[in-house]
């Protein structure tokens, strides 16, 4: 049974092993990593027993705008429904905000639609970016 549990960091080595199941570049600045994690507005986590198996954060300003940088599942455990249920509640937490927002790739634009968001093409994403992964 998957335990969601809010605003607790998990211990670093459990962090760790989320992100490089995952293949996130983050993974190789650990420190910096837990530190993203700990000053999040809001941090979500799912739990197997004591396996942490899904994470979800939240950056925000408190009224109107909420960025969500990061949505990751172990990948043995895809398909229950745990990175919907992760989304959904965080949705939920910022309901009524005037603006949500990510960045999906496009591997994952599909599962972001059917949460509630829509893609739009009024708006150039845009970044500098120092990881090594997803470069395309």
């Amino acid at each position: 049974m998957i335990e969601f549990r809010s605003n607790i960091v998990p211990d670093k080595p459990k962090v760790l092993a989320l992100y490089a199941a995952n293949g996130w570049s983050s993974a190789e600045a650990p420190d910096r990593l837990m530190a993203a994690l700990e000053g999040s507005d809001h941090l979500l986590c799912a739990f197997d027993a004591d396996q942490l198996v899904g994470l979800a954060n939240a950056i925000s300003d408190g009224s109107l705008v909420v960025y969500y940088p990061h949505l990751l599942v172990r990948p043995d455990y895809h398909g229950k429904g745990i990175g919907r249920d992760l989304m959904l509640r965080m949705l939920k937490r910022y309901q009524g905000f005037h603006q949500q927002t990510l960045f999906a790739v496009s591997e994952a634009a599909d599962f972001y639609e059917q949460v509630g968001f829509t893609r739009t093409d009024t708006v150039v994403p845009m970044w500098i970016y120092d990881g090594k992964d997803r470069q395309r």
